[in-house]
């Protein structure tokens, strides 16, 4: 074949094949996704689990679930596919009767992923599933060209006509399921946190948890450590009418004009939202803060740093979507370790530490 008079590169059979595969399976991945939230919503991984300890059969699965008769028959291919993806093993097991000689059937049975999708499991990832998938937050995706070559700050701004942020707070119902997305995942991080690695509150007297939202971090500290005096800081309409109690506080106020003193600011999952000129100005007054009380306190990012793990290519491929991700709702990004340190050093600070411990994100130490 001639392409406009351009010798084109001779693939063998199996390398053209080959990379229509991949090409396919990158163009459906979207159906990755639909159908991990359609069990989510359908209820599969907690109907499972309460089959346990025995592997569920199929028949049984159907049974249990809210289907439309008709539907019933497509269950299998929507596990077939969820089983490949990891969400599910099948094992056989005899048919009731219990005699040897009958068929055998599949049972299935959940896994480590799949239990982070039960309703509750205190570190349930559901919630986050939800909230990135809901129907506002995939549109700005068909977008993406159109956006490259217009003036718009972001990919949901041509979607919707407004910054991310003005959406959440003019939807209710979808602000409320980002809430709920982000106190799920800070719930799953301080778990971990708190399990192997509480020595970074060591002799902390105040902390500060800046854009803490409803308080799902700082609740967890002040739970752990009694004696450290912990406040909430967040925007008005946030914390508004939120209440304290013992050693945790609540404060409105905005953490680009000031930010509480204390000995320890945390910011988690905060600057991947800004850019590089938002971020500086917050780490400034973060500088600020620390230094107010006459002490050298530390700053506390929870984040990611791009090739901080090396070794998994899961977590970098989890790191290149959530950069994408920030460019397409927010204009922020995630940084690797030059960027990160190039932002600290603008914000005047003396050091920093990087701790790769949270899987995809990273505990960083900020010193003034």
């Amino acid at each position: 074949m001639n392409f406009e008079g351009e010798k084109m590169p001779i693939l063998a059979g199996d390398e053209m094949l080959e990379a229509q595969a991949h090409i396919w399976n990158h163009l459906f991945n979207f159906i990755n996704s639909m159908t991990l939230k359609c069990a989510v919503e359908l209820g599969i991984p907690d109907t499972i689990h309460r089959h346990a300890p025995h592997p569920m059969p199929l028949s049984h699965l159907v049974s249990a679930l809210q289907l439309h008769s008709n539907k019933t028959q497509f269950i299998y291919r929507l596990m077939r596919l969820l089983t490949h993806s990891g969400f599910f093993v099948v094992q056989k097991l005899p048919k009731n009767n219990g005699k040897q000689e009958e068929e055998e059937e599949d049972g299935y049975v959940l896994t480590n992923s799949s239990r982070l999708l039960l309703k509750h499991n205190p570190c349930a990832v559901t919630p986050f599933l939800l909230s990135m998938l809901q129907p506002a937050l995939v549109e700005p995706w068909q977008l993406l060209s159109i956006w490259f070559q217009s003036e718009d700050r972001t990919p949901f701004h041509t979607a919707h006509g407004m910054p991310f942020w003005e959406f959440l707070g003019n939807k209710v119902k979808d602000g409320e399921g980002f809430n709920e997305g982000m106190a799920s995942d800070a719930r799953l991080v301080m778990s971990v946190l708190l399990d192997k690695h509480k020595g970074v509150f060591d002799g902390v007297a105040s902390l500060v948890d800046v854009g803490g939202g409803t308080g799902t971090v700082a609740k967890a500290i002040a739970e752990a450590f009694p004696q450290i005096e912990c406040t909430v800081f967040d925007l008005p309409q946030v914390v508004g009418e939120l209440k304290g109690e013992g050693n945790l506080k609540y404060v409105e106020g905005d953490m680009f004009k000031a930010i509480p003193p204390a000995d320890v600011l945390v910011l988690k999952w905060i600057l991947h939202d800004w850019n590089d000129d938002e971020c500086a100005k917050i780490l400034k007054k973060c500088k600020e803060a620390i230094r107010s009380n006459g002490k050298k306190g530390k700053v506390i990012v929870i984040d990611m740093v791009v090739g901080n793990n090396k070794r998994d290519d899961t977590f970098i491929q989890s790191q290149l979507f959530f950069d994408m991700l920030m460019m397409g709702l927010v204009s922020g990004k995630e940084r690797d370790e030059k960027e990160w340190s190039e932002l600290f050093k603008e914000a005047g600070f003396g050091g920093y530490k990087i701790f790769p411990i949270l899987g995809s994100r990273s505990l960083i130490e900020i010193y003034p």
